[in-house]
C-alpha cells in the first residue's frame, strides 16, 4: 500500500528485499529495466502485456498467471468492500497491524468455512444464507 504520489517500483524493493522466485505484476510493473534488475536478485517479474506487445510466453503460463491475477484481484476487492480494510483506524502501528490482521484471519476462515461446507471459497455471502 503506497500513496497516490509514490511509484509502486519504489515501494517494491522493501518487499522483495530478501525475496526469491516469481513476482505477478499489473501493467504499472511493465518495464524492461525493472525485470532486469529483478532478475539479478533471482526474482522473475510477470506481467500482463500491453496490447500492441507481442506474448512470446507458454499459452498455459499466460493462462495460469491470469487465473491467478483474477484470485489476487477477488480477495482484494472482498477485502477492501466486505472488510474495509482500505479503513482501519489505529493510533500506532500495533494496532494498525493487528487490526489488518484479524480482518485477514476473518477472510481467511470465511474461506475455510466455505471449503468445509462445500461452498466455492470466495463466495462468502454464502455463509449468511441459510
Amino acid at each position: 500500500m503506497t500513496p497516490a504520489h509514490v511509484d509502486e517500483r519504489e515501494a517494491l524493493w522493501e518487499v522483495v528485499d530478501s525475496t526469491q522466485g516469481w513476482l505477478i505484476g499489473d501493467k504499472g510493473f511493465l518495464s524492461s529495466s525493472l525485470q532486469s534488475e529483478l532478475a539479478q536478485q533471482n526474482l522473475d517479474l510477470q506481467t500482463p502485456l500491453r496490447k500492441n506487445m507481442k506474448d512470446n510466453r507458454p499459452l498455459e503460463l499466460v493462462k495460469l498467471l491470469k487465473s491467478k491475477r483474477r484470485l489476487v484481484e477477488t480477495v482484494i476487492s472482498q477485502l477492501t468492500t466486505q472488510f474495509d480494510i482500505e479503513r482501519t483506524p489505529a493510533r500506532d502501528l500495533w494496532h494498525l497491524t493487528n487490526r489488518i490482521t484479524r480482518k485477514i484471519l476473518a477472510h481467511t476462515v470465511g474461506i475455510s468455512l466455505n471449503k468445509h461446507f462445500g461452498n466455492q471459497p470466495l463466495q462468502l455471502a454464502a455463509l449468511l444464507d441459510p
